[in-house]
């Protein structure tokens, strides 16, 4: 890929070759899919997705797909992430095998849930903490 940092999605993808390419426009296909109001920007130079904060990001290298869900989204998918090399907020995609298309939509689905959860609560706090109006009566 070219050192400047893409404006876009579509031009992150298309500084990869054709079969990474492909595999990247079907992340983001899937992605779309499982969270069809989320924001699509750039964000750490990667592909990255937005409702009520960052969900995910995405990006390609020599020989991986990393795939970043933050922590909570690693914690989560533990069991299922474990055949592949991760860290903290990370997973590594090989690509010489066969992109866990269905994983991913998984976490997708189980970060919107948990942002939109941490949105409400966000609201709830704002009301609960706005002073309440008192009308004064004058006789």
């Amino acid at each position: 890929m070219k050192s400047k940092i893409p404006k876009s999605i579509d031009e992150y993808i298309e500084n990869f070759p054709k079969d990474v390419q492909t595999i990247l426009q079907k992340i983001r296909s899937t992605i779309q899919k499982e969270a069809p109001e989320a924001i699509e920007k750039i964000s750490y130079a990667m592909p990255t997705f937005a409702l009520n904060g960052n969900l995910v990001h995405f990006a390609a290298y020599a020989k991986h797909i990393g795939f970043y869900a933050l922590p909570s989204g690693n914690l989560a998918f533990q069991k299922e992430i474990s055949k592949y090399k991760f860290g903290k907020g990370s997973i590594q995609f090989p690509l010489d095998e066969p992109i866990p298309y269905g994983l991913i939509k998984k976490i997708v689905k189980f970060r919107v849930s948990e942002n939109s959860q941490k949105a409400k609560k966000k609201t709830q706090k704002k009301k609960s903490t706005q002073p309440k109006k008192t009308i004064s009566k004058k006789f």
